[in-house]
């Protein structure tokens, strides 16, 4: 029954990230297409690694001098690995982020804030045997800061808080906080 649950968990895994793959060839044609390369820590010895496509709208409002707001959406796919796997050393990530970025309108240097809340699918949401997020479904608050550089505001790079839970679903619901840093090249 076990390994029918996990080639079912398997597959799903898969089918949703084909998904992603398949969305995200359809933003290609948007105003602002880019991918993200991400690595970060957490506590129990987790370390992540992060692949982002960006889908940025050009969706902006409130202009507050030389600063506006914009929206942004980002698909992730990401690797998670532990020392602590006694259960899991290696734990799969997909999931889907709207970011509201607060940024400077102009200048070759341009610096943001950005705030974000999305969802996360684990392959398990079992870390070692004493650490469990009890479900695969996560919920992906997030908040950083970063700036955008080059002859055409390109290039990205930045740091992000992100707490990854399970909003109280079911029990125990620890979550875990991740810090990583980004780098990113828009097309």
């Amino acid at each position: 029954m076990k390994n029918k649950k996990n080639a079912l968990r398997g597959l799903a895994l898969k089918g949703a990230s084909a998904a992603v793959l398949f969305s995200a060839a359809g933003l290609a044609a948007a105003d602002q297409f880019g991918v993200q390369v991400a690595a970060g820590v957490a506590g129990h010895h987790l370390k992540r690694l992060d692949l982002g496509l960006v889908w940025d709208p050009n969706l902006t409002w409130w202009q507050i001098g030389d600063w506006h707001f914009s929206l942004i959406g980002e698909a992730h796919v990401a690797w998670w690995h532990t020392n602590e796997g006694d259960v899991h050393e290696n734990i799969g990530e997909i999931g889907v982020t709207p970011i509201i970025r607060f940024i400077k309108g102009s200048g070759s240097i341009r610096p943001f804030i950005e705030a974000g809340a999305g969802v996360r699918l684990l392959s398990s949401p079992r870390i070692s045997s004493d650490f469990t997020l009890a479900t695969a479904f996560q919920f992906a608050p997030m908040a950083g800061i970063g700036v955008q550089f080059g002859s055409r505001q390109q290039y990205q790079a930045g740091y992000r808080f992100e707490h990854i839970s399970n909003g109280g679903i079911k029990e125990p619901n620890p979550g875990i906080n991740f810090s990583q840093l980004y780098l990113q090249y828009n097309f």
